[in-house]
C-alpha cells in the first residue's frame, strides 16, 4: 500500500499506531500530505498558509511515543495562532502575526501532530459557507460544485479530501457542525470552556465560540479532546476533566439512553425532504440500539431567539472592527466584504443597552432549554435545512443583491430598524442553518454525525446535543452509531489514490 493510500484510508489514531509500530515514518506521512494538498488545492482550495518546511522540520524531531506521533494536521485561520504565521481570519484586513502560539496549538504539537497548513475560513467566521474575497471559494471534495459549509470549511475540505485525517476547527454558531454535515465528518462542538481559547482571547462572542476539531472517526474526536481539553491559567472559566478519559468513553457502550428528537425549524422556513431522511436514519440507529426516543419541541420562540443571536454577533463584529482599527491606526471598513460590512454596521446601529438586553434574553432562553431537555441524555436536531448548496448559493441575487448594494453604498443600515426588512435579512442569514446557534447560546456540547448520503451523493449529517459538560455520553452514543452505520468507510470520491 502506498503512503498516500495509507493517509487516505486511516484515521489519525490508526496512523499514529503505524508510526509507533515502525510501518511508516512521520516524514513519509508529512510528504504524502503535502503532495496531496498541492495536487488538490486547485480543485478544492482549502489552504490559507502553507507551513511545509516547518512541518518537515517538526516531522524529523517528533516524539514517536506521543499519542498522535507524526500525524499530519492543519490549523484553522481564525481564533488560534501559530507563532510567526499570519492569521488572516479569512479577511483582506492586514493579518496578525504573533510571537507566541495558542494553547490549543501547543497541545497539538506536544501530542505529536505535525501542522502542514492553516485552512480557509469565511471573513471573521461570519458566514456558514467558505467563500471569500481574500482566498476565493473552498469547494466540497464530494462535489466541487457545492459548498463545504463554514466557517471551518477549509478544515473540513482538507479532512474529507484525505489531505489530513484531523484538523483544528472552531464553532460560534455552527462552524464545526455545518462543514462536518456538508463533508461527511464527525465534528464536536464542545461545552463552553472545555478547550481554552487563550492567549489569543479568554472568550469569543460572550462565550458562544468554542474550538476543537473535525475528524473522520469518533475515536479521533475523543482522543483529540483528551489532548486539547483541560484548564489554563489565563482562561476566564473552564470545565473539569472527567474521571474517565474521553477516549475511554468513546470505547464504552452507553447503555440504554433517553433521546429527544426536534424536527421543528426555528424560523418556520422550508426544509428539504432529505433532512427528514437523515433524521429518520439517526432515529432508526438509536432505536435499533435499544434507546428510548421521544419527539419534543424546544421551549423558545425561534425567530426571537435568532434575532437576538444575530444582534449579539453583529455587536461583537462591530467591536472587532473598532479594535482592529485602533490597533492599526486607520479605517478598515472599506476593506471588508459587503456582507461583513453590513453586519458591522448593524452592530454599530444597536445601543449598548440593546446588545445587553439581547444577551439577557438569550441567557434566559438557554436556561429554559437546559432545564427542559435535562431529562434526555441527547437531543437529535438537524444541522442543515437543505443538502450542501451549490457554491455561491448563499449569495444574494437579482433584486435582493441590487437593494443590498444600494443600502451599502448609501450607508442606509438604519433601514434594518424596520421589522420587515430585518426579518428578511434574518431569513437570508439562517435559512440554510437555523438550528446550530442553539447549542452555542446554551453552551452545551453538540456533535455532528454523518449519518446520511443524499440521492445526489452529498453528505448530510445531523447533530446530537448533550447536557452541559457531558461530551462523554455523546461520544459513547456517537461511537455506537458509527459502528452500526459504517460511516468511517465512506470517502469523498476525489483523486482516490
Amino acid at each position: 500500500m502506498s503512503i498516500e493510500r495509507l493517509l487516505w484510508e486511516e484515521d489519525a489514531t490508526g496512523l499514529a499506531a503505524r508510526v509507533r509500530g515502525g510501518d511508516v515514518s512521520p516524514g513519509e506521512l508529512v510528504e504524502a500530505a503535502i503532495g496531496r494538498a498541492e495536487r488538490l488545492a486547485p480543485q478544492i482550495n482549502p489552504i490559507a498558509e502553507r507551513l511545509y518546511e516547518r512541518a518537515r522540520t517538526k516531522a524529523a524531531t517528533v516524539d514517536r511515543a506521543a499519542p498522535f506521533a507524526g500525524v499530519p494536521f492543519a490549523m484553522k485561520d481564525i481564533g488560534a495562532v501559530v507563532k510567526g504565521v499570519p492569521l488572516h481570519s479569512g479577511s483582506r484586513v492586514p493579518p496578525f502575526v504573533a510571537d507566541w502560539s495558542s494553547t490549543v496549538f501547543e497541545r497539538a504539537e506536544a501530542a505529536g501532530l505535525v501542522t502542514i497548513a492553516t485552512t480557509t475560513t469565511p471573513e471573521w467566521g461570519l458566514r456558514l459557507v467558505t467563500e471569500t474575497a481574500r482566498f476565493g471559494i473552498t469547494r466540497n471534495p464530494w462535489n466541487p460544485g457545492h459548498t463545504t459549509g463554514g466557517s471551518s470549511g477549509g478544515a473540513a475540505a482538507a479532512v474529507a479530501a484525505g489531505i489530513v485525517p484531523v484538523a483544528h476547527a472552531s464553532d460560534g454558531g455552527g462552524s464545526i457542525r455545518v462543514p462536518s454535515a456538508c463533508c461527511g465528518l464527525v465534528g464536536l462542538k464542545t461545552s463552553r470552556g472545555r478547550v481554552p481559547l487563550t492567549p489569543y482571547v479568554t472568550e469569543g462572542w460572550h462565550g458562544f465560540v468554542v474550538q476543537h476539531a473535525v475528524t473522520r472517526s469518533v475515536r479521533d474526536c475523543a482522543s483529540l479532546l483528551d489532548v486539547f481539553a483541560g484548564p489554563d491559567g489565563l482562561a476566564a472559566y473552564g470545565q473539569e476533566k472527567p474521571a474517565t478519559s474521553f477516549a475511554q468513553s468513546a470505547a464504552t457502550r452507553p447503555g440504554r439512553l433517553r433521546i429527544g428528537v426536534v424536527h421543528e425549524t426555528p424560523l418556520g422556513l422550508p426544509v428539504d425532504p432529505e433532512v427528514r431522511k437523515a433524521m429518520d436514519t439517526a432515529v432508526a440507529l438509536a432505536r435499533d440500539a435499544g434507546h428510548a426516543v421521544e419527539e419534543i419541541r424546544l421551549p423558545i420562540d425561534g425567530r426571537a431567539f435568532l434575532t437576538d443571536f444575530a444582534r449579539v454577533v453583529a455587536g461583537c463584529s462591530a467591536g472587532e472592527l473598532r479594535y482592529l482599527e485602533g490597533r492599526q491606526g486607520r479605517r478598515l471598513e472599506g476593506v471588508l466584504e459587503r456582507q461583513t460590512r453590513a453586519i458591522v454596521r448593524l452592530g454599530e446601529l444597536l445601543s449598548g443597552g440593546e446588545h445587553t438586553a439581547a444577551l439577557m434574553r438569550l441567557d434566559q432562553a438557554a436556561i429554559a432549554i437546559i432545564r427542559d431537555t435535562a431529562r434526555f441524555d441527547a437531543v437529535f436536531m438537524p444541522i442543515l435545512a437543505h443538502p450542501p448548496v451549490p457554491v455561491g448559493g448563499m449569495d444574494s441575487k437579482g433584486v435582493d443583491l441590487f437593494l443590498e448594494e444600494v443600502l451599502d453604498k448609501l450607508h442606509l443600515t438604519i433601514l434594518l430598524r424596520i421589522p420587515s426588512i430585518f426579518a428578511k435579512l434574518l431569513d437570508q442569514s439562517f435559512w440554510f442553518t437555523p438550528w446550530t446557534p442553539i447549542a452555542n447560546v446554551t453552551g452545551q456540547p453538540s456533535i455532528a454525525l454523518p449519518v446520511h448520503i443524499t440521492a445526489t451523493g452529498l453528505p448530510l449529517g445531523i447533530q446530537a446535543t448533550g447536557r452541559p459538560g457531558d461530551e462523554a455520553t455523546l461520544l459513547s452514543l456517537a461511537a455506537e452509531m458509527e459502528v452500526a452505520s459504517g460511516w468511517t468507510k465512506r470517502r469523498a470520491p476525489i483523486d482516490v489514490p
